[in-house]
């Protein structure tokens, strides 16, 4: 038997976040290799319950309040004894620290993913270092930390002062679901956006820039669900543009959605490997995004792909836009995406871990 034989993972909800979207894949992956992997939620609905993979085992707290994780970790960590237990990203990390707090070295190995930006868009000077104190801990209670792309390990490591102790794996790719039909889109040029309707994705901006775009007949939908649809969609008609800005809510899979829009836009202010811009690519449809983490410009590699623009140069972005938007440009080639071996190369690091423990 492998030295990780049960891997333990946790998540406050399924809503419909990257960070749960990607550890159900890899659960999955995990799973079919034959690993017993545990998976504690605060709450079990949401977008994301369909995507929950058969073998994988679920403790319900009953409660999405992040404190309610963080208190009961330590306690089922203890009762169900996990060989491994995966934070799948920097949200979460606050109950691993309180979980190697509580158990101490009866904890078994925690290894976590660097899912965001170490310097996020969002925080003034103030909160920008008490953020940057707080990665510094890290490596008092992960034994392990993983990054996406070799820029944001480079980052990681910086932050987290865990030299030597960070490896790079992506994320698994995103396949097709059986079932889910494409997301129906309006005619014309459309301008996709798909992720949740919260602050960080600042679609605003993207409201913003459609009455300046060139092709007055361009729509931009939003696929993702969020607390914000009701100041977005009343920033759009305040806008003039109403009618042309949709919010359909989360689509299972929205890929071939990607493959019929001109392009593919994210205007994060930070972001830590943004998935979305990898599965645009793998379609063959150009993205537009902002400069919100070192991995974008890992992804959008060449001009040919898209554009990427400073976070608040609104003329660039509407720039970027007109270009892709133009009749005839032509479509990025189709880039597929790394991590087909993630949930293997993750066992691996697993195994290598317990085995020295």
């Amino acid at each position: 038997m492998p030295p990780a034989r049960h891997i333990l993972s946790y998540a406050r909800t399924l809503d419909g976040g990257g960070v749960e979207r990607a550890l159900l894949r890899l659960a999955r992956g995990w799973t079919a290799a034959g690993r017993r992997v545990t998976l504690v939620l605060g709450d079990a609905a949401g977008p994301l319950a369909a995507e929950l993979p058969a073998g994988v085992e679920t403790i319900l707290l009953g409660d999405r309040r992040e404190r309610a994780l963080i208190a009961a970790l330590p306690r089922l960590v203890r009762a169900v004894r996990p060989d491994v237990v995966f934070c799948a990203g920097n949200y979460y990390t606050s109950a691993a620290a309180w979980l190697r707090v509580r158990l101490g070295r009866a904890a078994p190995p925690v290894v976590g993913k660097m899912s965001n930006a170490a310097t996020r868009g969002d925080h003034g000077r103030v909160a920008d270092a008490a953020h940057h104190a707080w990665l510094g801990l890290h490596g008092r209670f992960l034994d392990r930390l993983v990054a996406m792309t070799p820029a944001t390990a480079a980052a990681a490591e910086r932050a987290t002062r865990m030299a030597g102790r960070v490896e790079v794996i992506p994320n698994p790719p995103a396949l097709p679901l059986p079932g889910p039909v494409r997301a129906a889109l309006p005619p014309g040029s459309v301008i996709l956006g798909v992720g949740r309707l919260v602050a960080q994705k600042r679609w605003d901006r993207l409201i913003d820039a459609l009455p300046a775009v060139a092709d007055a007949s361009a729509s931009l939908v939003i696929l993702g669900e969020g607390h914000l649809r009701g100041a977005l969609a009343a920033r759009a008609a305040a806008l003039g543009v109403g009618a042309r800005v949709h919010l359909p809510g989360h689509h299972a899979d929205p890929m071939a959605a990607m493959a019929a829009a001109a392009l593919v836009a994210l205007t994060s202010d930070y972001e830590g490997v943004p998935g979305v811009l990898r599965e645009a690519l793998s379609v063959g449809t150009p993205v537009v995004a902002t400069d919100s983490s070192p991995a974008v410009a890992e992804i959008v590699a060449d001009p040919s792909l898209g554009s990427v623009v400073a976070l608040d140069d609104a003329v660039a972005l509407v720039a970027a836009i007109d270009r892709w938007l133009v009749p005839g440009v032509p479509r990025p080639a189709p880039v597929p995406a790394p991590g087909a071996d993630a949930a293997a190369r993750y066992l691996d690091l697993f195994d290598r871990l317990v085995a020295a423990s």
